[in-house]
């Protein structure tokens, strides 16, 4: 990362910031929403209870000493933060240790009946069932008549607007992404991204999701339409090894929308058909990486996971929370280079993200007085704008 004063790490002790009310307001939220979502029994119920009162008044608590990841954990900065208020720790840290915590009071880690259950799993499958998708699915049809290139640019565009789906914005959002029009992009570098992937040959595309439902469908739309086209040779599709951030997609989660496709009918069903073969042959492959659901930016990776990305022709980084890992969750000033901040990633990168939290990168001069002179600083997490970025 470049050496910048002025890009303090976000933290979320400030009342009225976007961050502060993440903490203060969006996970009791989600702790509702679970308690909610299942037929817990009384001991997760008072781990739930008393995990909203240490993230919203309390102080970081060490993991047990027999917890499974507890070395993980360490490493990725637990002691350096333990006794400390989650407001106080920077915003990347406390949300990925709300999700650690939350899983270990429902049980997910087990053992007992609850190991492995996703908390989030109702409201996944609420979406990836819903007539919104059946009416995105329905519209391929129209789409295969199209030529290839005009598929691949709408392709792309659903995979880019697909994020707006994130279901833990929808918990304070409420409907934007239905009445709020959609506007352009505030950086387009598509045309960039398109060129690496013609002159990689039939490379690997290494794509990393974000959430799963109706952003992971496009996800997968796009990729199996390269690897029919013959755009790329091989896509490597890197979840979360275990729920995350609510939305975030899973191996299992992979597979529903896989399933969802391929029981859709018409041209999404030949979507699904050639993803699952791809998958059964070794041209798509899954990776679930610890790191990925790690509370730090891709610029602290291991040397395995960058061994991953190195040789692709292109890595496609999805989402609003993968955009704050990759260039890292400051607060740059929005017309810091993309180039810059990203000079550490393993080979080209390209992010694909609608805006939903304050860092950002990449703006020239004119877009970024433009959208305050019209905004204010609102379009930064509103979720009404988004952006293509390549660096090469």
């Amino acid at each position: 990362m470049p050496d910048n004063p002025t890009a303090p790490v976000i933290l979320g002790n400030e009342p009225g910031s976007f961050p502060h009310g993440v903490l203060a307001e969006r996970h009791p939220a989600i702790i509702r929403q679970v308690r909610e979502a299942f037929p817990y029994e009384p001991r997760q119920r008072r781990a739930l209870d008393a995990l909203l009162a240490n993230c919203t008044e309390g102080e970081v608590e060490p993991l047990p000493a027999d917890a499974h990841d507890r070395e993980l954990w360490e490493a990725w900065g637990m002691d350096a933060h333990a006794g400390r208020s989650w407001y106080d720790v920077p915003w990347l840290w406390s949300e990925s240790w709300f999700y650690r915590r939350l899983l270990d009071a429902v049980g997910y880690f087990g053992p007992g009946p609850w190991q492995g259950i996703d908390p989030f799993r109702p409201s996944k499958l609420a979406e990836l069932h819903s007539p919104a998708t059946d009416e995105e699915l329905a519209a391929l049809d129209d789409l295969a008549a199209r030529p290839a290139q005009e598929q691949a640019r709408a392709l792309l565009h659903g995979s880019l607007w697909g994020n707006r789906a994130d279901l833990s914005f929808r918990l304070s959002a409420e409907g934007a992404e239905e009445t709020t029009p959609v506007p352009g992009l505030v950086a387009d570098d598509s045309e960039r991204l398109w060129s690496l992937l013609d002159a990689a040959g039939g490379g690997t595309l290494c794509l990393v999701a974000d959430n799963a439902g109706r952003e992971l469908v496009p996800d997968l739309l796009l990729v199996a339409h390269l690897l029919a086209h013959g755009r790329i040779g091989r896509a490597v599709l890197h979840v979360k090894p275990h729920p995350y951030y609510v939305s975030d997609a899973t191996p299992a989660d992979v597979v529903d929308a896989l399933r969802r496709l391929t029981a859709a009918g018409g041209a999404a069903a030949g979507y699904g058909r050639g993803l699952w073969t791809a998958l059964s042959e070794g041209r798509l492959t899954l990776r679930a990486h610890p790191f990925s659901c790690s509370p730090l930016p891709y610029d602290r990776m291991p040397d395995d996971l960058r061994a991953d990305f190195a040789p692709a022709a292109v890595t496609l980084v999805k989402g609003d929370l993968n955009y704050r890992r990759l260039v890292g969750d400051r607060h740059w000033p929005p017309t810091t280079p993309f180039a810059d901040v990203t000079a550490h990633f393993p080979g080209p990168v390209a992010a694909l993200r609608t805006l939903k939290s304050d860092v950002i990168t990449g703006l020239a001069p004119e877009t970024e007085a433009a959208l305050v002179a019209a905004e204010g600083q609102r379009w930064r997490t509103g979720g009404t704008h988004a952006l293509i970025q390549v660096r090469a």
